[in-house]
């Protein structure tokens, strides 16, 4: 049986601020309405269910990381430095404005208006280069 990721619930402290930054950021389409969330469909059917935090919460930040095509990567990045938001090559921030290189792709990590982290690479970790 081959194994493959569905979904996984994103907790935010806005549901709809959360899933639009994230859709226009990465350009994909709208959100929909599904139960409690507003569910964005990724690549593969896999969706990211965005479900709206109690009044208060405090939600713990998580990572998320994307492989990204080279013109997808430029793109986003793009978008990242329209909006003049934090970055860094690094998990840690301690590179920020500044991309990564490792196997011989590209890497950013940028944070979400809920404070999870996103990750956008061009190369699978591991991979070479």
């Amino acid at each position: 049986m081959a194994i493959e990721f569905n979904h996984t619930i994103v907790a935010a402290r806005d549901r709809t601020e959360s899933a639009t930054f994230f859709t226009e950021m990465f350009g994909l389409p709208a959100a929909k309405e599904f139960g409690p969330f507003l569910a964005v469909t990724i690549d593969h059917g896999a969706s990211l269910d965005y479900a709206q935090a109690p009044e208060g919460a405090d939600i713990a930040p998580q990572h998320y990381a994307f492989l990204v095509s080279e013109a997808e990567f430029d793109e986003i990045y793009g978008r990242i430095q329209q909006r003049g938001l934090q970055h860094w090559a690094d998990p840690h921030g301690q590179h920020p404005g500044e991309i990564n290189h490792h196997d011989g792709g590209r890497g950013v990590y940028f944070p979400d208006p809920s404070g999870h982290h996103l990750e956008i690479i061009t190369r699978p970790y591991g991979s070479g280069g």
